[in-house]
């Protein structure tokens, strides 16, 4: 992860890992410091200066694509506490934006998967600074999130994720700090504003820590990992687990990361998968709430959702929602369609469901990389598609069809179909 990192980050960064232990636990600490201390424009972690930080837990899940592996455990940041916003710094704090973190990272030499979800987190991050402040996410500048040792921050998660073959994640129940938290903006309440809005749509639980146990860079990666990868099996076989450890001693409960590897059961081997679907009629309804309804769900973890055109009642023309979920989002899922359409139910039906296998593979076109979906059947490739927004995104750089990049992209990947029988 160090040796990826340095080869494209303007200031030499190392990542330290020493044993540690607390409440009769065992396991590491890890931290990034860069390489000039006194000359780094921003040598602390994400969220020191901006939240005076007071690491945490959560608790999450991770699975493995080729041995199906998955990751549980108490989610923190790892590093210390000595920056809080009444210490000075030598050094000055630069405030990156959302395209500068996204240049570096696009032009990183990097693994394809690793550098979609980095992107996504920084994106995320954007999006909910942007809706906190009334602006938009391309005019934020991220404070200590756009230090390059927190980009390193985010962008090390992801790579590791990335390195452990990890295909999906999944995290329990996130705590809840109380009190008040000193920001960059002053005064703000546990949890920061951030971190509320990436929480939306995830389970937290209330507990009697004074102290900020998720930051926004924390809700950030699990939002992004819980909802871009795919879902977790309902059962696994359990591979091993470690501990990482924060500094700071919290009142009533370790600070610790557990990770837990789970490889897939043979009964969770591909199959049908058991899901929900949900369903309401709207035949009074703001056609253009659907359009961003749609959108909504899908960030929130829906599988699919889709509209279908129905003559309803006295001939007046509907529409009918259908939302696909798993059954651990199926509530929360319901909530947000109440809240966001004219509906008085809404109803929900068992399905099953046969899935590919998926992975991600990157490859070249005459205008840029592409990441390319691949479906495996039993092991071998069946099927390729090319990503949409980065086909969309090359499209609008060179002035031409997406469809010109997304030809070329398919043609570029080899995928061994196998012979029909006559």
């Amino acid at each position: 992860i160090e040796q990826t990192i340095c080869t494209f980050f303007p200031e030499p960064l190392h990542l330290h890992a020493e044993p540690a232990s607390g409440a009769g636990l065992n396991g590491l600490r890890v931290s990034v410091h860069a390489a000039h201390h006194p000359h780094h424009d921003d040598a602390f972690w994400p969220d020191a200066d901006s939240h005076a930080h007071n690491p945490g837990q959560s608790c999450g899940h991770a699975h493995d694509a080729p041995a199906h592996n998955h990751v549980e455990g108490h989610r923190h940041h790892d590093h210390e506490q000595g920056h809080t916003p009444t210490h000075a710094h030598a050094h000055g704090h630069t405030h990156r934006g959302l395209s500068e973190i996204t240049r570096l990272l696009t032009d990183a030499p990097m693994p394809e998967r690793a550098r979609a979800l980095a992107l996504q987190v920084f994106q995320a991050l954007a999006e909910s600074e942007a809706s906190i402040h009334g602006k938009t996410p391309e005019t934020v500048h991220f404070h200590e999130v756009g230090a390059w040792d927190s980009v390193a921050d985010i962008v090390g998660a992801c790579l590791a994720l990335d390195q452990l073959d990890v295909s999906g994640v999944a995290c329990g129940p996130l705590p809840a700090g109380i009190g008040t938290i000193r920001c960059a903006h002053g005064e703000m309440p546990n949890p920061a504003p951030a971190t509320q809005h990436l929480l939306a749509g995830m389970t937290v639980t209330q507990t009697d820590e004074p102290f900020e146990l998720v930051t926004p860079t924390g809700a950030a990666l699990l939002r992004v990992w819980t909802r871009a990868l795919d879902p977790v099996p309902a059962t696994a076989t359990v591979l091993r687990s470690a501990f990482g450890f924060g500094s700071r001693a919290l009142n009533s409960r370790p600070n610790v990361l557990r990770a837990t590897l789970l490889a897939e059961t043979a009964a969770d081997a591909p199959g049908a998968r058991a899901l929900w679907v949900l369903e309401c009629n709207l035949d009074d309804c703001n056609p253009e709430w659907l359009g961003v309804l749609t959108t909504d769900l899908l960030e929130r973890g829906a599988l699919d959702v889709w509209l279908t055109p129905a003559v309803m009642k006295k001939g007046r023309p509907g529409t009918v929602l259908s939302v696909l979920s798993d059954a651990a989002r199926a509530d929360a899922l319901c909530e947000r369609i109440f809240r966001s359409t004219t509906t008085f139910g809404i109803r929900r039906h068992g399905v099953q469901r046969n899935e590919l296998e998926r992975r991600f593979e990157q490859v070249n076109t005459p205008w840029g990389p592409v990441p390319v979906k691949i479906g495996s059947l039993h092991g071998h490739p069946v099927t390729a598609s090319p990503e949409h927004e980065a086909c969309a995104a090359l499209a609008r750089e060179h002035q031409i069809a997406p469809r010109q990049v997304y030809d070329a992209a398919k043609a570029a990947c080899t995928v061994d179909k196998p012979a029909i029988s006559r």
